[in-house]
């Protein structure tokens, strides 16, 4: 009978596992190290330390720092990009903005793909939806000769306006699916419909970056699973807060970029809420990163005392 709530985080260090038996309102706690080689045997480890089973588990909820560690250690898969003819550079020209105005030693951030893996197919929607240029098929089989010739393990498809019409969009990645079955491929308008380019190209350029590291691993996890006899709702934590599905994490793999960070923010706020405590600031470290949040009294619903809550804190502990 499923009768517990399981949930996983895992960090570059340790991995940490809660389970929630819902009839005795127990709350299990197991910790391990994290097993770089396959993660999901840390996830193993720390349900047994837990004393609790995969088989009597109705939820599996999970947090990962792997989408933020993949980009921050640069060890993502070798990604091309494909756009509109003519705006090849636009991933790295950006917004031209310069964060630190008077830093003379000030370096612009390395692009996830190079310009060499960038390509260009002839195309053009506009800005209310119409198409000016069909897509021309021949320039995508070209591109698709040459992602083949370098061995691309992903491929990002960004085209100007698909946000309103992604009917270009859409085509060009079914012929890269076709021509290279074996490659995370994903298009801009699946993840954001930003009208403004630049976002959507960055966005869909981490997505291929870290898709087929992170697509892996939630393929192994829901294997594990399945042999282990879960038979519930396996949900990951976007960095929104909210949980989306597994099957959907697979192809959108940047939704869960800060997936860590927010679930800690959310239970520092539900402690706050439990201790009346108004203000607080988060601070969760790891092993490769660290991260800090803010609790505002808007957030929590309530405002209360500063040494009174500092008081209820104190006998908590």
């Amino acid at each position: 009978m499923q009768r517990t709530r399981l949930a996983a985080d895992i960090g570059g260090t340790f991995t940490d596992v809660a389970a929630f038996d819902e009839k005795s309102g127990r709350l299990l706690f197991g910790k391990a190290l994290s097993t770089s080689a396959r993660l999901v045997d840390g996830i193993s480890h720390g349900v047994e330390k837990a004393g609790t089973k995969f088989s009597d588990s109705g939820v599996f909820l999970h947090g990962s720092t792997i989408a933020i560690n993949s980009i921050l250690e640069r060890n993502g898969a070798k990604a091309a990009l494909l756009t509109t003819e003519g705006f090849r550079d636009i991933y790295e020209i950006g917004r031209i903005n310069r964060p630190d105005a008077y830093n003379l030693y000030f370096k612009k951030h390395v692009p996830l793909i190079e310009r060499a893996l960038r390509f260009e197919v002839r195309e053009r929607i506009t800005a209310e939806g119409e198409i000016r240029v069909a897509l021309d098929e021949a320039s995508v089989h070209a591109a698709c000769d040459r992602l083949e010739a370098a061995g691309v393990a992903a491929v990002a498809i960004m085209l100007l306006h698909s946000y309103v019409n992604p009917a270009h969009e859409a085509r060009v990645k079914e012929i890269v699916r076709e021509r290279l079955p074996h490659a995370f491929v994903t298009a801009s308008h699946e993840l954001s419909r930003e009208y403004r380019e630049f976002e959507r190209c960055s966005t869909v350029a981490a997505n291929a970056y870290i898709g087929p590291v992170v697509s892996e691993y939630l393929r192994e996890i829901d294997e594990h699973l399945d042999r282990s006899g879960f038979g519930g709702s396996f949900l990951l934590m976007q960095s929104t807060g909210g949980l989306y599905e597994s099957h959907q994490a697979r192809t959108e793999c940047v939704r869960m970029l800060e997936s860590g960070p927010a679930a800690g923010v959310i239970g520092a706020q539900a402690l706050c809420n439990a201790l009346e405590l108004a203000d607080a600031v988060a601070f969760d470290m790891g092993g490769t990163t660290a991260k800090a949040g803010v609790i505002y009294a808007a957030s929590t619903g309530r405002r209360h005392h500063g040494r009174r809550a500092y008081r209820r804190l104190h006998a908590c502990r």
